[in-house]
């Protein structure tokens, strides 16, 4: 089981946690790094997002 696996379980009924945590690590990233990086920043948020899964736990295409 990996680290995806584990936090998908971990996130069924918890949508609105994840994306809260998934952002503030995306901010505080771009806060450390003056934003050169959002772009990519981004793109690694919704890639763990999409693994994580919806509501229901299903996974969503990456965006």
């Amino acid at each position: 089981m990996g680290i995806f696996d584990k936090a998908k379980d971990m996130s069924q009924g918890h949508e609105a946690e994840t994306d809260a945590a998934l952002q503030q690590g995306a901010d505080r990233v771009n806060q450390a790094t003056g934003g050169k990086y959002a772009d990519q920043v981004e793109k690694g948020r919704a890639a763990a997002d999409a693994q994580v899964g919806d509501e229901a736990g299903n996974q969503m295409p990456p965006q």
